[in-house]
């Protein structure tokens, strides 16, 4: 799975990526280096304009932790965080978003934790480990909308926009800390990706591809990225790895 990523990357990082993009500057999120279940992060989408009838692609704030449009609250989002690639087209929760509604989240990097039992005197903990190509990872998401009901269609306090992040088996050095791993989008790809006219299930599947094409950079961290209240660069500087899984 993926539980914890980091994203640094600026709007003008992106357009220098990705080309033209537009996005709300009131809207724009502050660079984290450990964005959790439930976090605002960072998404680049495509949204037909109602005013123009034209495709804009936008990068705009969503909540991790998609929640689907027939759920009758929102309290599940936290749980939908990953999707499977394997069953994503199959299952109700993704599969309508998976047709036509996909975006990509910039990130640099995720944190997977492996168990390292007790010895020598010391308790059993949890190791983290920071996994990254050393470029902007597209991670592939959905998105979904999600309306409160009790409250009228055109307030906008009623609506929530939600994502998740789509993951397979891993392979490589990723598999060594985790049997899951993100999947990403190559920028050359983005276009069907994100367009909405694009449904078929085996089109999108080809679109989808491994970091790295799954030899990804593994650095063991500190275990002060395991509050979700610590942020900063301080928290990627490398440790000695425990288990012996980092490059």
């Amino acid at each position: 799975m993926c539980g914890r990523f980091v994203s640094t990357t600026t709007p003008a990082d992106l357009v220098d990526l990705l080309g033209g993009l537009r996005w709300d500057p009131v809207e724009t999120l502050a660079p984290s280096w450990n964005v959790a279940p439930t976090d605002p992060v960072p998404a680049v989408l495509e949204r037909v304009d109602r005013e123009t009838g034209e495709l804009v692609r936008r990068l705009r704030p969503l909540r991790w932790g998609l929640v689907p449009s027939w759920s009758k609250d929102p309290s599940g989002g936290a749980r939908m965080i990953n999707a499977r690639s394997e069953t994503v087209h199959e299952k109700p929760a993704f599969r309508k978003a998976f047709a036509s509604r996909r975006c990509v989240i910039p990130a640099d990097g995720y944190f997977e934790w492996r168990p390292v039992p007790a010895a020598d005197g010391h308790k059993a903990f949890k190791q983290p480990y920071f996994l990254s190509t050393g470029t902007v990872m597209l991670l592939a998401g959905l998105y979904e909308f999600w309306r409160d009901r009790s409250l009228p269609e055109d307030d906008p306090a009623g609506w929530l926009t939600t994502t998740t992040i789509i993951t397979m088996d891993a392979t490589d050095s990723a598999g060594r800390v985790h049997d899951r791993m993100p999947l990403t989008v190559a920028p050359e790809d983005l276009a069907g990706w994100l367009d909405p006219d694009t449904s078929d299930p085996d089109v999108l599947h080809r679109l989808l591809a491994r970091p790295g094409g799954g030899d990804l950079r593994v650095r063991a961290v500190s275990t002060a990225v395991n509050s979700v209240r610590s942020d900063g660069p301080d928290l990627l500087a490398q440790v000695p790895d425990p288990l012996g899984l980092a490059d």
